[in-house]
């Protein structure tokens, strides 16, 4: 056997927990189990035929096959300007202050190495996405948690807050509308934020890729007076354009911060495709308010109609207002652990939907069901669980 062992920072992290559970999740399909997977937020339709149409006409042209700039291209950035002026009302200089990303998973990283080195502390949610608090240990940097509670609106508690000892902090990781809990955004937590990143010298990131998922009136930090010059925000098309696997996000904010960005970005890749590129401005150009509601309300509204049926087959509780692809639910006292339910939910229900456990303690009473799945599926999974004794 070979002495080689891993870095150290392989033993600071495990396995991503969908990469786990799905291994799981095949071996039951292979013995003919049929799980209906209501777990990750994979959207399931696909995008707008102008998107897919301009994909193909740019993989057609034997001259659009040559490596591409890292700082994406002039027509990437015009639309993606464009789309922040659109529906947010932000000005931002497509040249200096947009970094197209390989999605926002490879933002956390890069932004990570151009702000925080190890030893230095990030703030991190407490339910929150898992990858700021993996990559941040990857990485070197110290976790520091901040509670999100469900009495709170899923909102910072900024008194909590201001009690640390915020010396050492360099990031904040921000997620609004919230994954998980559905936490919807505000304009004053973020001139709360915005006000916060000044005092304190610190970088607040917010995380905005669900704002147009069942949400009619999306908003931005950077709507925020003078939020460009201490914030960044990172948005994506996985969500809002049903194009998850062609992996383009942007992180947009002032020009000394992106210039960082891309100072360390530019030493890890190259540029994307040029037609997954020129696709992306062409959906971000054409894809109209009316392709949003579609898609992106009524759609998703018809599949949470039943969702909250399933929450309620199951004794959970759940606040109708939240917003996003999810719907985030408190189980029932009986349980002593919430995979008491998910577990069963996947053995005898069939249906995989997600512990809340896996986003941080303050989760670990809840449940997240996922709306990527057709409308036949979940009602499909409502039945198999309405045929159960809960």
């Amino acid at each position: 056997m070979s002495n080689v062992k891993p870095a150290d920072r392989v033993s600071s992290v495990q396995e991503y927990y969908f990469s786990r559970k799905l291994k799981e999740v095949a071996k039951l399909n292979e013995e003919g189990n049929d799980i209906i997977s209501l777990a990750i937020g994979s959207p399931d339709m696909p995008p707008s035929k102008q998107t897919i149409d301009k994909l193909c006409e740019v993989a057609n042209d034997p001259n659009a096959h040559g490596y591409q700039p890292t700082m994406g291209t002039p027509e990437l950035r015009g639309a993606m300007a464009n789309f922040y002026k659109k529906w947010y009302g932000v000005e931002l200089d497509p040249k200096t202050e947009i970094q197209p990303l390989i999605g926002s998973k490879e933002g956390i990283l890069h932004v990570t190495l151009a702000f925080v080195n190890p030893g230095e502390e990030v703030l991190v949610p407490n339910p929150g996405y898992p990858t700021y608090t993996s990559l941040s240990k990857i990485l070197g940097a110290k976790i520091v948690n901040y509670n999100l509670r469900e009495d709170n609106g899923w909102q910072p508690d900024f008194e909590e807050l201001e009690a640390k000892d915020l010396s050492h902090v360099k990031l904040m990781w921000t997620n609004y509308p919230n994954m998980p809990t559905g936490g919807n955004a505000r304009m004053e937590t973020y001139e709360r934020l915005v006000e916060f990143a000044r005092k304190h010298d610190i970088v607040v990131v917010n995380d905005n890729p669900y704002s147009f998922i069942l949400n009619e009136h999306p908003i931005s930090l950077l709507q925020v007076p003078g939020a460009k010059d201490c914030c960044i925000e990172f948005n994506s098309m996985s969500k809002s354009f049903n194009m998850p696997g062609w992996r383009v996000g942007m992180c947009v904010s002032n020009p000394t911060f992106i210039s960082w960005i891309l100072k360390i970005k530019s030493n890890i890749d190259s540029g994307t495709f040029r037609g997954i590129q020129l696709a992306a401005a062409e959906a971000y150009n054409t894809n109209t308010p009316e392709w949003h509601h579609e898609y992106n309300v009524e759609t998703y509204k018809r599949r949470r109609d039943i969702a909250e049926k399933i929450m309620q087959a199951l004794g959970c509780t759940f606040d109708p207002k939240q917003v996003g692809m999810f719907l985030w639910g408190k189980i029932p006292e009986k349980y002593a652990d919430v995979e008491d339910l998910t577990e069963r939910v996947l053995h005898e229900a069939r249906v995989f939907i997600t512990p809340g456990f896996i986003f941080g303690s303050n989760g670990k009473r809840y449940i997240r069901i996922s709306l990527c799945a057709k409308d036949a599926k979940i009602k499909e999974a409502l039945l198999r669980i309405e045929a159960l004794k809960w």
